[in-house]
């Protein structure tokens, strides 16, 4: 470890092995990666203390581990304050639960893990151990969200303090290891119900909703992220005062929940894939509202636009805290004024409109028309094509791929890889839309739950479906979101750009052998493969 940093948790990691500079692929410097690690290594001495302790484990101490599990996410806190902050408040549970008083011997047992046992351990048990940790923070990530809507689930958050203490217990071997890689995407499951229900509870279900990327003229302000209910605080403190606001990135499904679309000046969508940010924000006359990932560092001739609310945080940036008050970002809208005259933007495609809200209760209320196309032969195959967006030119895959696809197949997407390729005009079949965006990352269970209900209607299983699935991953979430599909049982899934620098030969094998998994080679060979 005579680098400066070592990072391997995101697609984009230098040369597909780590970011081992002074700064990361993502922006992060060498000194916040050691704070991110020095946070895990405290949240794994946190759950070594609650072992025995399991009586004094609080709400409030749950609630901080999936926060500065959240924070360690890639492209979301940069500011080495705050995480600082975060790793202080950790070791005050810490010594809660384990007072350090150095006379019982348990200050050892209890001690904040060292990363760098990590990092450099055998390499099939790094893998394993890595594959739990960098899955508990996808996990993580969307309990937060569930918990912003007031879900929170007990066992779930067991299973974090349960999993943080295996990565840290390095006398386990693989067969102690699997088990719990393979709980993560369970628990995930469960995570994602959660959130399913919290979100449609409270705002709705999705519905079928075509939306501009034309920005009117006059104030707005860009929303990005996923949280649904800091948009929905923005409109109720924006109503009335001539501000309009936009979607951006992740946040563009908001545009089909009814309790959102209610609101007149929600108007529409701005901006492509989120790696874009940089180069589309530059000129933007607006406020740019962050609610989660993905930030990129921003640029100086913008960044006294940004402001970060939530465990979004980046240094000199102004943060918008718990008390939710959005005023400096309305401010900033009427100083900046917005454009002068209406202006239309394009996807990456060059389309000006995009649709979403196909989530689960839009699509199975039209299973049976579905099901006759398909029994009748007019839909002969349904591809999965999600996941994350990212830099690398091999990404360009996934827009080929859809467009290849056949007129008689159909495409389901989520996730922000999806703005590769939303913008297409695939046409219709039987009067139902070809490209169907079911939402968010964080609406995978509803790709799942409309998978499950069509292997139901036709008495097989998700695996004997003509279904395929052709997946992006970029960050954690991804990562967990695949362990789920894995817990499920589901095989033949196409990964890629690359795979993860953190999997290891033998793991990799492991999960060929066990679930085929296989990388994506090109659009017209998977196509081939796939259709036969």
């Amino acid at each position: 470890m005579e680098n400066k940093m070592f990072c391997y948790q995101c697609e984009q990691t230098a040369g597909c092995k780590g970011c081992t500079g002074s700064a990361g692929v993502c922006g992060k410097t060498a000194e916040t990666a050691a704070l991110q690690d020095k946070l895990t290594g405290a949240l794994i001495g946190l759950a070594r203390a609650a072992v025995g302790n399991e009586e004094m484990l609080t709400a409030e101490l749950h609630d901080l581990v999936t926060e500065a599990l959240f924070s360690t996410l890639t492209n979301v806190n940069f500011d080495n304050e705050s995480l600082q902050k975060l790793i202080d408040r950790v070791h005050a549970e810490h010594d809660r639960l384990a007072p350090q008083c150095g006379e019982c011997g348990s200050c050892a047992r209890t001690a904040d893990y060292d990363m760098n046992g990590l990092w450099t351990a055998d390499e099939d048990l790094r893998s394993l151990r890595s594959l739990i940790l960098f899955g508990i923070r996808g996990v993580a990530a969307y309990a937060y969200h569930a918990a912003v809507l007031g879900r929170r689930d007990e066992k779930v958050q067991n299973f974090l303090l349960e999993a943080l203490y295996t990565v840290g217990a390095e006398d386990y071997g693989m067969d102690d290891l699997l088990p719990t890689v393979l709980a993560v995407g369970e628990i995930n499951l469960g995570v994602m119900a959660m959130l399913d229900e919290a979100n449609t509870e409270t705002f709705g279900h999705p519905q079928p909703t075509e939306v501009t990327m034309t920005v009117e003229k006059g104030p707005f302000i860009l929303i990005t992220g996923h949280d649904l209910y800091d948009l929905k605080l923005l409109l109720e403190q924006t109503e009335g005062k001539g501000i309009n606001v936009y979607t951006h990135g992740e946040m563009l499904p908001a545009h089909a929940y009814p309790e959102l679309k209610k609101y007149a000046h929600l108007k529409g969508n701005f901006g492509t894939a989120w790696q874009n940010q940089q180069k589309e924000f530059a000129a933007l006359p607006a406020p740019i509202l962050y609610t989660t990932n993905c930030l990129m560092p921003p640029k100086t001739d913008y960044s006294d636009r940004i402001f970060t609310t939530e465990v979004v945080d980046f240094p000199g940036i102004t943060h918008i805290g718990a008390d939710k008050d959005f005023t400096p970002v309305i401010e900033k809208a009427l100083e900046l004024g917005g454009f002068d005259e209406d202006k239309t933007f394009t996807g990456m495609n060059g389309g000006t409109k995009v649709m979403t809200g196909f989530g689960r209760n839009a699509v199975l209320g039209v299973a049976d028309t579905v099901i006759e196309a398909v029994k009748a032969g007019a839909i002969k195959h349904f591809f999965l094509v999600a996941g994350c967006d990212g830099f690398r030119k091999e990404r360009g895959y996934y827009t080929e791929f859809v467009k290849q696809t056949p007129a008689d197949t159909v495409v389901l997407t989520l996730a922000c890889g999806k703005y590769r390729f939303n913008d297409l005009d695939l046409g219709t079949i039987g009067g139902l839309s070809r490209l169907l965006d079911i939402g968010q990352c964080n609406d995978a269970y509803s790709a799942i739950q409309i998978a499950v209900a069509l292997a139901g209607a036709f008495g097989c299983g998700v695996n004997d479906l003509p279904l395929s699935m052709i997946l992006s991953w970029y960050e954690q979430k991804a990562v967990c979101i695949l362990l789920t599909l894995l817990h499920l049982g589901i095989k033949n899934i196409r990964l890629g750009p690359t795979l993860p620098a953190f999997v290891s030969p033998n793991v990799l094998n492991f999960l060929v052998e066990k679930f085929n998994i296989a990388p994506i080679t090109t659009p017209e060979e998977d196509i081939k493969a796939i259709l036969g």
